[in-house]
C-alpha cells in the first residue's frame, strides 16, 4: 500500500513540476518592452514552452470512418496457423497464411522434439493454404506437436492423438 501511494504521488509531482517549468519558461521568454510610449501594446502570440503540449481537437460523439492502412516491413511471413480437429483420431487438417513465396515445412514432432513424421516440404505461393494429412495407424496415442516452418519463422501447435 505504501509503495503504490509513493509511486502514484511521485508521478503527480513530476507532472506538476513539468507543467510549472513549461509555464515559467514561456513567461520568461517574453522580453520586457523598452519603449514606454505605447501603453497598450499589440497582442502577441503566446510563446510555447519547451514541452509543446498540443492536443488534437475533440468533438464529442464523432467517430472517424477512415481506416488507416500502414504498410509494415516487419510483417510476419507465417501467420494464422490453425490445427483442427483437436484431439485428432485419423486425419490432421491444417490452415495457415503465407505472406510471401517461401519454402514451407510441416513436421509432426514428439514431446522430446524428435521428428516423427515429415508431412510436407515444398515451395508455396502467398495466400491462405489448407493441408490435410491422414495419420498412420502405427502412431501411438498421446501428445504431439506440429511444427510449421516458413523461411526463418516457425510456429508450433500442440495436438493430442486418440
Amino acid at each position: 500500500m505504501r509503495r503504490n501511494f509513493t509511486y502514484t504521488y511521485s508521478w503527480i509531482i513530476i507532472i506538476a513540476i513539468a507543467i510549472f517549468m513549461n509555464c515559467a519558461l514561456a513567461h520568461a521568454a517574453q522580453s520586457p518592452q523598452n519603449d514606454t510610449s505605447n501603453y497598450f501594446p499589440a497582442k502577441k502570440k503566446p510563446k510555447k514552452g519547451f514541452l509543446n503540449l498540443t492536443f488534437p481537437p475533440f468533438h464529442a460523439g464523432v467517430q472517424s470512418t477512415v481506416k488507416l492502412s500502414i504498410p509494415r516491413t516487419d510483417d510476419k511471413l507465417l501467420s494464422n496457423v490453425e490445427v483442427y480437429p483437436n484431439p485428432i483420431t485419423d486425419q490432421i487438417n491444417l490452415k495457415y497464411l503465407i505472406s510471401r513465396n517461401s519454402n514451407v515445412t510441416i513436421k509432426l514432432v514428439d514431446v522430446l522434439g524428435n521428428d516423427v513424421i515429415p508431412m510436407f516440404s515444398q515451395r508455396v505461393e502467398p495466400g491462405e493454404r489448407t493441408f490435410s494429412y491422414a495419420l498412420p495407424s502405427k502412431l501411438n496415442r498421446g501428445f504431439y506437436f506440429i511444427r510449421v516452418s516458413a523461411g526463418t519463422e516457425s510456429v508450433i501447435k500442440r495436438i493430442s492423438v486418440l
